[in-house]
């Protein structure tokens, strides 16, 4: 039970509501709006543009029809004769294969026929002699048919839901290696075809058509595809295919989508869809041959032997020009020239089936850190954090792409990454807010009634500058208080209540003696005693408060160890250490004319603050200045310690440990051991160390027989008596400890 308390007591408001916003997170990461795919894409796009493909030389060449071309052939469309006459020559200078990225849906305008019935004032011989010519679109075919020559079709989404006619033609062979493919393909339901003579004669048939994706960026290329209920391939592959024998295809899939298309006995991995991500190399003139210098014969044989050549144009008034992620267009000829660089190079980019389900599990990893991690931290580590957590992914996500050109999203699970820390945050600032607001209403109660009772008399009083009085200081905090505050780390509400426990239990004590109590510093409080109002016996009411406060605490521990029995909770024992020192300081209202306290300052003030420290270092609970404990030593229960130089002052001072009131100042046991006490010091002083550590082992004794805890004190001069043994101190010392911290 107490095990599901401590996990419920930390699984508060803002954590349970940051789990939350990590599974809305995860349902927009599913849903994949357009912007969010958007950001994405952008980030492999940079992933690109920092470290393009270098390409090696490649057999797949572009024929293209540019704007010397036209310039010097004439304007487009060419006559097919032209064109038949372009395939031929590639052809015989040993092409492989050749793919049109350009489609021919209607028969030639400037066949001879049509010249003859159009030309109607053409003598007759003539037009019966045009007639009698073949058409230019029986030229190309003969062409076609004596080469290897993919001709081009594209595919569009009919905009008003327009279903073209079924397609007919020959179908090539394939199969399915895994379960239906089809509804993870793209589908189109139109499909422009070249004209049936041109359509009948050629090798191969490949759908050019590539879609941009949402903001207008040509990233993936399809190589297979649904078109009107028909499984087709692209024109890149299929020019692969006919090039290597002209063989059948599969495709292989499994439950998530496509895995990859196997063509040329070589499996092409894909995305889910079908498409591929092609690794982009800037835009190469090297690829590129112009048509016009093919036609003329000025172009070499060896840049034609044995390519995979692709027909294309880049010429400005044909607007084939295409958005890449390398933010520079290129002809969409080139693009597919790029997809058969990268399946012969196996240089393709990956985005497997899977990689949005890791993603998925790294948002759920990463978020769940932040949401663990965060309300233990600070700010400034709040922020380091989620930079240390941020960076790494996106490293590791550019490490993938590097080595691996494996594409995992940087942008989302990073985005969602700081969105929960900025959540985090925000809860852990009202948290801190609120408690603030409750711990700042509890200490409101301790300010000292009199001064409010004076300044209610004399409200003049609220101005800044002070006054020159003799004061006494004390200074008090908590021994191990990060260990006491880190046991109620997720309960804020616990460590409240037992901090106004606590200080009111010291208020009490310090108001009962007519102190006035400066200011609260977490757990450690300043008070002082002879002002606003003269306390004449102020010395004597400071230490009385003191070792009340040790008393009043003393019985709080024990009420807290009782309660934590009830409860099966472990309760940390609080101890204080008291510092209290008298001397002149300046007393008043400091600050700004907005904001100012009623305050001490002076080189007593940072006295008593020092003393105070060295509470732990002489294991006692109330440590006096020796001005404090002149006056009182005859009455009170005192004893000397040492004569210390505390950090930050060079005049040494003598310290005192305060241990009881008149009643305990009268008892024997007492009495004796301030006497011992005093001899060991007179013996230590005058270096006489064997004495010293006789009268120690004396000490202890009586100590016991007092009830006086004194082991760390008499630890503390053993220590150094041995040291002093080690190494002897010359006859200049003087018997002062340099104390090494606060």
């Amino acid at each position: 039970m107490k095990y599901v308390r401590w996990i419920w007591r930390r699984f508060d408001w803002a954590r349970s509501a940051a789990l939350g916003l990590l599974f809305l997170l995860l349902l927009v990461r599913i849903w994949d709006h357009e912007l969010v795919q958007t950001f994405r894409f952008q980030a492999f796009d940079f992933f690109q543009q920092l470290q393009p493909r270098v390409p090696r030389q490649s057999p797949v060449v572009i024929i293209d029809v540019d704007d010397r071309s036209l310039a010097e052939i004439g304007q487009w469309p060419w006559s097919r004769t032209v064109i038949a006459d372009l395939v031929t020559k590639t052809s015989q200078a040993g092409a492989v294969a050749i793919a049109f990225d350009i489609i021919f849906a209607n028969p030639d305008r400037l066949s001879p026929e049509n010249i003859a019935e159009d030309q109607v004032r053409l003598p007759e011989d003539i037009r019966d002699a045009l007639r009698a010519l073949p058409s230019n679109d029986t030229v190309f075919a003969q062409a076609i048919g004596q080469s290897r020559v993919i001709v081009g079709e594209t595919s569009i989404r009919s905009v008003f839901g327009r279903t073209g006619a079924p397609v007919e033609g020959p179908r090539v062979e394939y199969g399915f290696l895994g379960p239906d493919p089809t509804p993870f393909m793209m589908q189109f339901p139109d499909l422009v075809r070249n004209i049936p003579e041109l359509d009948a004669v050629a090798s191969g048939r490949g759908i050019f058509t590539v879609r941009p994706d949402t903001d207008g960026v040509y990233r993936r290329v399809p190589l297979v595809m649904s078109v009107q209920g028909q499984i087709r391939l692209g024109l890149s592959v299929e020019l692969l295919r006919v090039a290597t024998g002209g063989g059948a295809f599969a495709i292989k899939s499994n439950a998530a989508g496509i895995d990859g298309v196997v063509v040329a006995r070589q499996l092409i991995s894909t995305y889910r869809d079908g498409t591929v991500w092609p690794y982009f190399s800037p835009s190469s003139q090297a690829r590129f041959i112009s048509a016009a210098d093919v036609l003329k014969g000025r172009v070499a044989p060896e840049r034609l032997a044995g390519r995979l050549v692709l027909v294309g144009t880049s010429a400005i008034g044909l607007e084939d020009f295409r958005a890449t992620p390398l933010d520079v267009p290129m002809p969409g000829v080139e693009i597919h020239a790029q997809v058969l660089e990268n399946v012969l190079d196996k240089t393709m980019l990956i985005r497997p089936n899977y990689a949005i389900a890791v993603e998925l599990v790294t948002i759920v990893v990463l978020g769940l850190i932040m949401i663990v991690i965060v309300p233990f931290v600070g700010a400034a580590l709040t922020l380091g954090v989620t930079a240390v957590v941020m960076g790494s992914y996106i490293v590791a996500s550019l490490n993938a792409f590097t080595n691996y050109r494996l594409m995992l999203d940087p942008t989302y699970p990073t985005f969602a990454v700081a969105l929960i820390a900025a959540f985090m945050a925000t809860a852990n600032y009202l948290r801190e807010e609120r408690e603030r607001r409750q711990i700042r209403g509890a200490f409101g109660q301790y300010v000292s009634p009199d001064l409010v009772n004076q300044l209610s008399e004399d409200p003049d009083r609220l101005i800044l500058g002070g006054e020159r009085r003799a004061l006494s200081i004390l200074f008090s905090d908590v021994r191990g208080f990060t260990t006491i505050s880190e046991s109620y780390r997720d309960n804020p509400a616990g460590l409240t209540h037992l901090m106004n426990r606590f200080l009111t239990v010291l208020s009490d004590a310090i108001l009962h003696q007519g102190g006035t109590i400066d200011k609260f510093m977490g757990d450690a409080v300043m008070a002082f005693w002879n002002a606003p109002i003269d306390h004449p016996d102020h010395i004597r009411s400071s230490c009385r408060a003191a070792l009340q406060m040790l008393a009043d605490v003393e019985t709080l521990n024990v009420e807290r160890a009782g309660e934590g029995a009830e409860t099966d909770e472990e309760v940390h024992r609080i101890d204080v250490g008291i510092g209290i020192n008298t001397g002149d300081c300046v007393v008043g209202n400091m600050g700004s004319d907005t904001r100012f306290d009623y305050t001490a300052l002076g080189d007593a003030v940072n006295l008593a603050s020092r003393l105070e420290g060295q509470s732990k270092t002489y294991g006692v609970g109330i440590i006096l200045g020796g001005d404090t404990a002149e006056p009182i030593k005859a009455e009170f229960a005192v004893l000397e310690l040492d004569r210390i130089r505390v950090k930050g002052k060079t005049e040494p001072a003598h310290v005192f440990g305060l241990f009881g009131d008149e009643t305990l100042a009268r008892v024997p046991e007492f009495q004796k051991l301030s006497s011992l006490n005093a001899q060991m010091l007179d013996a230590y002083r005058a270096q006489d160390w064997e004495g010293a550590e006789t009268l120690l082992r004396s000490i202890e004794e009586a100590a016991v027989a007092a009830d006086i805890p004194l082991e760390t004190y008499i630890a503390l001069y053993r220590v150094r008596l041995a040291e002093i043994k080690a190494a002897p101190v010359g006859p200049e010392w003087d018997g002062v400890f340099t104390a090494t911290s606060k």
